[in-house]
């Protein structure tokens, strides 16, 4: 069930995205050759804790009989695409590109519901190679046009076109397996939002409405987009080991078009 949300929930939800853009922004500016994806978890435990926010990733589990995910943040190196977790601590190499993902609950006041928003992006650690570049900077833009489509009335094909178009134009490969989704009352929400162009009735193209909050996704990889799990039970790796970015942004859906929620 798509969730409308009141002009209240929404303004609490901007303030939460503004929160978590500023903590992200912060992490971002620590990535460097040297550094720990523990440094990056107790840092933001920190922020998250200090603004008034809870981690929303951690203890997070997908169905009630499935192991809690166990940090804050998710940080996928390389040929990681999502949800790899930032413990056990590892070191970032010069060379490497990091996905740190990040989501909180606003406010967090024991026994009264808080609101969710959820971003990510991904990082150069230290000199990294042209092809890593051009991944970072497609898959950035590919989520930049696909927010440019959204308004009342833009459907979900119009979003994941967007970014297959820009994905495919420089030959990369969208990750079909995984999604974006509504967002703000809960952490996953109703609809999925694909990355790609929806074909035939594999999935309801959902008309968008004012009131709906969603996070936009794309997951854009330099080989095949196929996925495979790790030994972990968490980490979505890349099925030939080649590299993979991913961004994302929490966007209303506003009478007059859209409002980026997790601007940093």
């Amino acid at each position: 069930m798509i969730i409308i949300k009141t002009d209240k929930e929404i303004a609490i939800i901007r303030e939460g995205g503004k929160i978590l853009g500023s903590i992200l922004k912060k992490l971002l500016v620590q990535v460097k050759p040297g550094i720990t994806t523990g440094y990056l978890e107790q840092m933001a435990c920190d922020l998250i804790k200090k603004a008034g926010g809870r981690p929303s990733f951690k203890g997070y589990k997908s169905m009630p009989d499935t192991k809690a995910f166990p940090t804050a943040l998710c940080t996928s190196i390389n040929s990681e695409i999502v949800h790899a977790p930032a413990l056990p601590s590892r070191r970032l190499n010069s060379g490497d590109i990091i996905d740190i993902d990040i989501g909180m609950e606003y406010p967090f006041n024991k026994g009264q519901r808080g609101y969710y928003t959820d971003m990510s992006a991904t990082a150069p650690v230290g000199r990294v190679s042209k092809e890593a570049k051009k991944l970072i900077r497609v898959t950035k833009k590919s989520l930049m046009l696909a927010i440019k489509e959204i308004k009342p009335g833009c459907t979900l094909n119009d979003i994941g076109q967007a970014i297959q178009t820009e994905a495919e134009a420089h030959g990369f490969s969208v990750v079909r397996d995984l999604v974006g989704h509504g967002v703000g009352i809960a952490v996953h929400e109703d609809p999925q939002i694909p990355n790609y162009a929806i074909v035939g009735n594999e999935m309801e193209n959902v008309v968008l409405k004012s009131g709906m909050v969603i996070a936009i996704e794309p997951m854009i990889n330099v080989g095949s987009w196929e996925i495979k799990g790790s030994s972990d039970g968490f980490t979505i790796v890349t099925v030939d080991g080649k590299l993979s970015a991913h961004f994302e942004h929490t966007i209303a859906v506003t009478k007059e078009g859209h409002e980026v929620l997790t601007k940093m």
